[in-house]
């Protein structure tokens, strides 16, 4: 990840998540990538905040803080990883408040955005 080209631990990272859900649009999150990518960057030892306005509390991944997908939850990141993107997200507002982006979706642009 941008972390390590930046000489950087994703411990101590606080990283945000944007979509828990299987697909776009949907709360069902069973069997999600998402899950695995959260579980991971828990391991790692980073503070993982999840916003999915679909997914119940229920379905979070052990570790992660469930929050809203607000530009001050993306200025206070890290780094914000585009897993699933659901129309409720302002993606240009979030991408603009962050200083790096992992579009896992190819869905968002801008000078501090990675497509995976």
């Amino acid at each position: 990840m941008a972390f390590n080209e930046r000489s950087l631990s994703v411990k101590g990272r606080r990283v945000l998540l944007l979509g828990l859900a299987y697909k776009k649009n949907t709360g069902d999150a069973r069997e999600s990538p998402s899950h695995v990518v959260a579980q991971r960057l828990v391991t790692l030892g980073a503070h993982v905040h999840c916003a999915d306005p679909h997914v119940p509390q229920a379905q979070l991944p052990s570790g992660c803080t469930l929050v809203e997908a607000t530009v001050e939850e993306a200025a206070a990141a890290d780094a914000v990883v585009v897993l699933v993107d659901h129309d409720a997200f302002n993606l240009p507002a979030l991408v603009a408040a962050t200083p790096f982006v992992l579009d896992c979706r190819h869905v968002a642009e801008g000078p501090n955005v990675e497509h995976l």
